[in-house]
């Protein structure tokens, strides 16, 4: 197992590093399908728990999200959700009147992945839209990155208080500390290694920055692992080696990127 997730680290580090570098819309188009498969995931995990899902209704739903954000940024934010509700609402419509009972169930289903994987997902693309975007998108990679890493191993080596028994036994107290130490240091060394080409990203940014991702993105992580319990699967897809499906891998990805975005846009994306 280790074997395989330290392969495909190797593929997939330098993939993502490649594709920041170049940007534009084959950047774009990239996070996009990683979106979708990601959705493809998520309508898998409903089924199997035995609820309605229209695949079709959530790619749609989660595609205008990211796209609008690919063409518009965040102008025009509120008529992609608007398309969505009213999409959604007649869909679990037409369903209860042939005879679901449990179509407001759906409904809250498919806007919620649609929120959850468009909304939050598109940040990718918004991040990376930020003045000095490939920089700053470096930035928030290589954080969550070595968060990911420095928890994963630090837990399986030295972790023995369970951080949350039912919704993932293997994380631990001890990892996500090593994870907080982690994104602490690593946001700091990076705000001087790019000091040259981000005169304004001071040492309090790169703490900051790195902080609140380690702190927050392993919600992410619980969420996906509360959906996978209940669908009573291990993983959410097979995709990539060592670490299961897409939204296996993304899960703190999406949280990074939002909080990145936030983060350097309230303290200054110079």
């Amino acid at each position: 197992m280790l074997g395989s997730r330290v392969k495909s680290i190797l593929v997939f580090v330098p993939l993502i590093l490649v594709l920041i570098a170049v940007g534009g819309l084959v950047y774009d188009l990239f996070f996009l399908a990683v979106i979708l498969l990601g959705v493809k995931e998520y309508d898998r995990l409903l089924k199997t728990m035995g609820y309605y899902s229209s695949l079709l209704m959530l790619l749609c739903c989660t595609g205008i999200f990211v796209l609008q954000r690919i063409f518009f940024g965040i102008a025009f934010v509120d008529v992609a959700l608007l398309v969505v509700i009213v999409a959604n609402t007649i869909m679990a419509l037409v369903r209860y009147e042939k005879g679901d009972n449990q179509a407001a169930l759906s409904f809250a289903m498919h806007i919620a992945g649609s929120l959850y994987l468009g909304w939050l997902g598109a940040y990718f693309i918004s991040l990376r839209h930020l003045p000095n975007g490939g920089l700053w998108a470096l930035v928030v990679f290589v954080i969550i990155w070595l968060i990911d890493m420095c928890a994963y191993f630090i837990g399986v080596r030295w972790g023995k208080h369970k951080l949350s028994p039912r919704l993932s036994p293997k994380k631990s107290w001890e990892g996500f500390a090593a994870g907080v130490a982690a994104g602490a240091l690593t946001g700091l060394l990076l705000s001087l290694i790019l000091r040259r080409w981000l005169p304004g990203f001071f040492l309090y940014k790169g703490l900051i920055i790195g902080l609140v991702i380690a702190v927050v993105t392993p919600i992410g992580d619980v969420f996906i692992s509360m959906l996978k319990r209940v669908a009573g699967v291990k993983d959410s897809g097979m995709l990539i080696p060592g670490h299961g499906g897409i939204l296996d891998r993304i899960d703190t990805w999406m949280w990074a990127v939002m909080l990145g975005f936030y983060m350097v846009t309230l303290l200054g994306n110079s």
